[in-house]
């Protein structure tokens, strides 16, 4: 019998990953994106792409008439964590209303089971490594919009019998990266600005640490999870166990880009400085293959950057506030 999913923001990074590994898995794959951050380039090829938003109710009803879907991957997010200070409506708006039209969705349409990908943001400054027993203390309105989210899902879950999964994956690069986004993934701003000739910008002193994951790490995992009984109703870190600071980042981009690289130091901006997850729980359930090494990672993104050169990078507008904005996003 055939399994349909719908993949929201499925033309961009880790949604369209996620939509591959599921025509793999032989799904049928219906991708929603209103293409604010990803490409028409990005849908694989055998699935079926709508464009549009998860704002828009109408659509979203017409997709559940003209579709018996099983499972929903919902992936669709603006993710500029930074950012999300500045557009907290446009956030929330997206973010979180948008979700909930799924959710109401996926319980009017008996949805088998409802596979969300979080983040770590919620998690806010906590003693590390970030665990998920911790309670949630997000420090910004992206983080506070996927765990209001998470929340929704548990009620759903109890008050209609809707089964998540929820992932709170962290600092995913890869091969399909929008490298022309200054707002998010330092790793492809770091590329982009390499490939441009231009010198790498940095927050503050550049001692933050994050675990860099490599897409391969996360999206079969995400996309296989439907038939992880064990699974259900749970979340789940999932992400790189090394932690590296963004100086370092810096350094090993420059050696998988194969460029000397000049570093701009900028004001530091308000984020979480030190963020990185265990991952025990994840392991015990889905069993990953070893992961991928930083070095390998950007190796395998550099090559890919380096056959679709540089993207320029687009302002965001409206800024919704504009007092405390970094002088470089303004």
């Amino acid at each position: 019998m055939q399994i349909t999913s719908l993949v929201t923001g499925g033309a961009g990074f880790i949604g369209s990953h996620v939509a591959r590994h599921l025509l793999a898995l032989r799904h049928q794959v219906i991708i929603l994106d209103d293409l604010s951050g990803g490409f028409t380039s990005n849908v694989p090829q055998g699935a079926i792409f709508i464009e549009g938003s998860i704002t828009d109710t109408t659509l979203i009803n017409e997709i559940f008439a003209q579709h018996h879907i099983d499972y929903i991957y919902h992936l669709a997010a603006y993710a500029a964590e930074g950012l999300s200070h500045f557009i907290r409506k446009f956030n929330y708006e997206n973010n979180l209303i948008g979700s909930i039209n799924l959710i109401n969705a996926a319980v009017n349409n008996n949805i088998k089971k409802f596979i969300f990908t979080s983040s770590i943001a919620v998690y806010g400054t906590q003693e590390l490594p970030l665990k998920e027993l911790q309670k949630p203390q997000p420090e910004d309105p992206y983080g506070i919009a996927k765990y209001a989210i998470e929340m929704d899902l548990d009620n759903a879950h109890k008050m209609f019998g809707l089964d998540y999964i929820i992932f709170r994956p962290h600092n995913v690069y890869g091969p399909g990266q929008n490298i022309g986004d200054k707002y998010r993934n330092v790793v492809g701003i770091f590329m982009n600005q390499i490939s441009k000739g231009e010198p790498l910008t940095i927050f503050g002193d550049g001692n933050q640490t994050r675990a860099f994951t490599y897409i391969d790490d996360v999206a079969p995992y995400i996309a296989a999870s439907y038939a992880f009984a064990k699974a259900d109703n749970q979340i789940f870190n999932i992400g790189a166990d090394t932690e590296n600071t963004v100086n370092d980042l810096a350094k090993e981009v420059g050696v998988a880009m194969e460029r000397e690289v000049t570093i701009n130091h900028l004001e530091q901006r308000e984020e979480v400085v030190h963020a990185y997850a265990d991952h025990s729980k994840f392991t015990e359930i889905f069993s990953p293959k070893p992961a991928t090494t930083l070095a390998q990672g950007l190796q395998e993104t550099a090559k890919w950057v380096t056959q679709h050169g540089a993207r320029e990078s687009g302002t965001f507008d409206p800024i919704e506030i504009t007092k405390n904005l970094p002088k470089s996003w303004q």
